[in-house]
Order: structure tokens, then sequence, then C-alpha cells
């Protein structure tokens, strides 16, 4: 048995009932065989066995009063998985679908993530099993409080920064950041993602949508061809979607579809973002909503996104939302690329029958590395007391984007075939993590 299969039989044993930590280390752990079998140190040293094993595991109850007096009591977590290249860096989600398994996968696709973006930060990943929809201001302001009085303990602007993710947003970091700044008495860069009057960065919300775009770009390059007048499909309505949405859109490309929970919509003439923005980001409503706005979009309550004929598939919304069934459509469809907006969203089977089709795949960890890269962007600024401009902010994020999909590429085309960016972008992120890790010595 080779050296990863070992590991990934380990640690599944090790951490029973996890599924998605499971998944994860099912979709990276064998890719990286073929650097370990030329480097055969990485067994002495146990890199595998220490990379698999977070350095810290933070569980903790998080008592809220809801608006009618009643005492609810949810789980909070951060899991922080490896701090060889820097401070542990990545979001919190707050949905109640979240487990320990959850965020130990988020956590460990950071490490490689972060690394990809070529910035001194490491991987980490937290949340709770709260769910913020419906809640109000005062509740989520509550929730959010009580949950910093534990977590407050554990991050710092160089030992761990959170961001947002699902069901964290600006309001959400403002409550969080200040109680932060309550229980320390700090105000420096210890949660990104923060409103722009108070040291967020400009491009940080258009960032991870942006960067998806860009790298996908690269991919259409490499086959010759542009986002012009291409169908794109979409899924989700959050900051990722809206802002790949926008970007293709830019770039000429036509983008069909956005979804929530409850649905999707199909505007024929081309998704409006506006209407999408009013509905979700200041009314926060449901994406059926879009249908009294907009003549000659459909609503579906069932079904997928994937069911439209595409050019390129944007995953924008959670793990797992595209299946077997739904890339036999993609490919029947002749998409081009699936490049992934959010974390696993495409199932193991999924992306394999994609690979095996030639419609080239996306790992998150690669083409969703600009959200993490300008929160990165915001840390350096928030250490040097300065606010870039958005052209200056989105240059940078562009040019990461460029260089992660040249990484990924190259080390696809020399360790594996030249379009598997799945091996490109595990092997990629793991070379520096592993370098560094031998070099610090056995921590």
């Amino acid at each position: 048995m080779s050296y990863s299969m070992k590991v990934l039989e380990d640690t599944k044993a090790k951490n029973p009932g996890q599924p998605e930590f499971h998944q994860t280390l099912t979709e990276i752990l064998p890719t990286l065989q073929p650097y370990l079998d030329e480097h055969r140190e990485c067994e002495k040293a146990g890199i595998l066995e220490r990379l698999v094993e977070p350095e810290r595991q933070i569980i903790f109850r998080v008592p809220w009063v809801d608006d009618s007096g009643a005492v609810h009591v949810n789980r909070g977590y951060r899991v922080q998985f490896n701090s060889a290249i820097g401070p542990y860096k990545g979001g919190l989600r707050f949905h109640p679908s979240v487990t320990l398994s959850t965020i130990k996968f988020l956590g460990f696709e950071q490490i490689f993530k972060n690394s990809l973006t070529g910035l001194p930060i490491g991987g980490g990943k937290g949340g709770s099993d709260f769910d913020p929809k419906g809640k109000s201001d005062r509740e989520v302001m509550g929730f959010c409080q009580s949950f910093m009085n534990e977590l407050y303990r554990h991050i710092g602007a160089d030992t761990d920064v959170p961001a947002g993710d699902i069901g964290v947003g600006a309001r959400e970091i403002g409550y969080m950041y200040g109680q932060y700044k309550r229980l320390t008495g700090l105000v420096d860069g210890t949660y990104t993602g923060k409103s722009l009057c108070y040291g967020g960065s400009l491009a940080r919300k258009e960032a991870t949508g942006y960067g998806l775009v860009y790298f996908a770009e690269q991919i259409l390059s490499s086959l010759k061809t542009t986002f012009q007048g291409k169908r794109v499909l979409v899924s989700g309505a959050g900051n990722v979607a809206i802002y790949a949405a926008e970007k293709a859109t830019q770039l000429g490309a036509k983008v069909l579809t956005v979804s929530d929970s409850s649905g999707y919509v199909l505007d024929p003439d081309g998704i409006d973002l506006e209407t999408v923005k009013l509905i979700k980001e200041k009314q926060r409503g449901r994406i059926s909503e879009y249908v009294k706005h907009r003549k000659g979009a459909e609503y579906f309550d069932k079904g997928s996104v994937w069911q439209v004929p595409c050019d390129v598939a944007l995953p924008c919304a959670t793990q797992n939302e595209l299946n077997e069934d739904d890339a036999k459509v993609l490919i029947k469809n002749n998409c081009l690329a699936v490049a992934e907006g959010s974390n696993m969203s495409t199932t193991l089977e999924a992306v394999e029958l994609l690979h095996k089709s030639g419609v080239i795949y996306a790992p998150g960890k690669a083409s969703n590395a600009g959200g993490v890269a300008v929160s990165a962007l915001e840390m350096a600024q928030n250490s040097g007391r300065l606010f870039w401009p958005f052209e200056e902010v989105d240059k940078k994020l562009q040019g990461i984007m460029q260089n992660i999909y040249k990484q990924v590429s190259e080390t696809a085309e020399h360790y594996a075939t030249k379009n598997d960016l799945v091996a490109g972008a595990n092997i990629g992120g793991f070379v520096k993590v592993c370098e560094v890790m031998m070099l610090q010595g056995i921590i």
C-alpha cells in the first residue's frame, strides 16, 4: 500500500462519522503520491500524518436569547489546521448543516488553497450550526457576541484571522469584530471582510467571484477561446455567485441562471444582476421573487440549474451540489469547463466523469482562491494602515489568479496530464507546505 493510501485509511478509521472530511481526504491524498514517490524524505518525516491532524480543534457552546426571550444553544467550531506558512486563515460558516466534519473538510482544503495564493497564510476554518436566516438584527448580534466571547481567546492578527463564508457577511463580521475589540481592546486586522469604513478592502466583496472568472478565463484561453458569447450557468445567489456573474457578463458572456435553496431562475435574456442584488443583498429575499421583476424569466422549484445547455458551469452554492447525473447532462450539452466557486461543489463521481469526458474541471481550492487572496491583501493593508484603490486590488487579484492557473497547469502536466487540474492544484498547494514543514522540524 502506498504512503498516501495508508495515511488515508488510517485517518478515516481515526475519524469515523465525518463524511465530508473523508471525501476531501479521498480527493486529495492519493493525487500527492507521484510527488511523494520523488521525495521519500516526506514519509520519513511523517508529513502526511502531521498534515491531516489539525494543530488545534476548538468546540464550544454558544448560548443566546431570541426576541421572545427564549434561550437557545448552538455549537461553535474553530479548527486551526496548519500554520506552517503563516497565521491560520479561513472563513466562518453559519448554517444548520455545519458539523465538525464540515469544518475539517473546509479547513483541510484551505491549507492547499492558501498555499496556492503564494501569500503567507496557513489553513483554518470555523463556524456554527446557527442559522441567521429569518433572525432579527438583534438576534444575530446576540449570537455573534456570544460566539466571540469564546473565540476571541484563540484568534489574533498574527495568530488566526477569520473571515466570512456562508451565512456570514458584513453584518455578522461587524458584530463579531465589535465584540472582539470590546474584549481585547485591540484594533487590528484580526478579521477580514470588514466594512470599508473600518479597515475593509475594496474588491473584497467581489474577490471570490471575480477571481473564479479570472481563473476560468485562463482555462478558456488554453482552449483558444474567451468568455465572449459564451452561455454560463451560475448556481447560488450570494456574493460569489453575484460577482462571478457580474465579471462573466463584463467579459461578454450571457449568464442564464442563479439559484438558492428554494429553486433556480432561468433568464434567457441574461440574468439582471441589479435585480438579484436588490432581492438578495437588500431585501434578503428568495430568488423566486426575480420573475416578478423580469419578463421572460422562469422560476423552477424542482430540478437543477445544470440541466440548462451551457458552455461554462460555475457552481457557487455549496458542497456536493453537482452530482454524477448533472455531469452527464453537462457532457451531453458539450460544456467546455466546470470551475468551482464554492468548496467541493462537485462529487467525486462527477469529477471522475468530467475528467474522463474531456470537460476541464477546476477544483475550488484553485478556482475560488481569490477571496482568501484579497483577504490576505486586506491583512497587509491593515498592518500598514493603508487603503488601496479598487483598481490596484483588482489588478493584484487578477495576477494572483493567473499565477495560480499557471502553477496548477504546469504541475498537472509534470505529474499527471495537462488538464488534470485536480492533481495540479493538490500537488501545487502541497509542495510549499511540505517544504516549510520539513524546514521547521517536527512540531
